[in-house]
């Protein structure tokens, strides 16, 4: 067992931690930008594209996902390629959109048990 296993209370630290991430996914376009990212690289351009904001809007979100640690940024010439930080996180995300199906809702295109 470790002790993120053991039984009783989690640490303050660890579920302030929790909250910010969930926090993140709160926003539609933020939850859409990590979706597209679990598919793959993209940059904010085609993301931008992709959900129907401008850039400066997805810049933001990315900006603000990227200080919650939750997404990496790499530069291509003078492009930035955003990545998803961890598959965990599009694991968390894959699972929010299950349990919305499993309540009435539908899956996303792409996404399958």
């Amino acid at each position: 067992m470790t002790e993120h296993d053991e039984p009783g209370p989690l640490p303050v630290t660890q579920l302030h931690d929790a909250a910010t991430v969930f926090s993140m996914l709160a926003a539609t376009a933020r939850l859409q930008i990590l979706w597209l990212l679990s598919q793959g690289e993209r940059d904010v351009g085609s993301l931008a594209a992709e959900i129907g904001q401008t850039v400066p809007a997805v810049s933001q979100h990315l900006a603000k996902l990227r200080l919650a640690g939750l997404v990496h940024v790499r530069k291509e010439g003078r492009r930035n390629v955003y990545t998803i930080a961890d598959p965990g996180i599009a694991d968390i995300v894959r699972l929010a959109f299950r349990h919305h199906r499993l309540h009435g809702g539908r899956l996303p295109d792409g996404l399958t048990d």
